[in-house]
């Protein structure tokens, strides 16, 4: 079933659950994956200022990771007084569906607001699927990318 209110990619990766979990979380790694905070600036207070690559939209993003369930919420808005938990990635260990201990899952969760038009719901759509493949790439070699 498709619903136009939610999307969601997954992909395995070669790397421990946990391992994927503290790239996802790193608010420093976020300017080398996410399309929607290319340019980041990091705040004292762990807030996260960014700039989307599509059209220099300002982005504010605070993570919140929860370790224990391998869950992290990327709470999004326009400013930083409006944030809205519309992102979830879950991270799964391999081991729970009969992959190896080394392995992992990286699933990523989007809802669309009732205000985002066809166009930018689908570069959302098509960006979460990129940036997937990517980070099976940056994770799996150790995390390296450019600065």
């Amino acid at each position: 079933m498709t619903d136009i209110q939610s999307h969601i990619t997954s992909i395995t990766i070669e790397a421990p659950a946990e391992a994927v979990f503290s790239y996802m979380s790193d608010p420093e790694k976020l300017n080398r994956w996410s399309f929607g905070t290319w340019e980041t600036v990091l705040h004292a207070d762990g807030l996260i200022e960014g700039r989307a690559i599509f059209d220099g939209a300002r982005t504010f993003v605070r993570i919140d990771a929860d370790l224990e369930r391998l869950l992290i919420d990327y709470h999004l808005g326009a400013s930083k007084e409006h944030l809205t938990p519309r992102i979830s990635v879950r991270v799964i260990p391999g081991e729970r569906l009969d992959l190896d201990a080394g392995q992992a899952v990286l699933t990523f969760i989007a809802w669309r607001p009732a205000s985002m038009d066809e166009a930018r719901w689908r570069r959302l759509t098509a960006s979460h699927e990129f940036e997937a493949v990517l980070l099976k790439s940056l994770i799996a070699a150790g995390g390296q990318g450019a600065d």
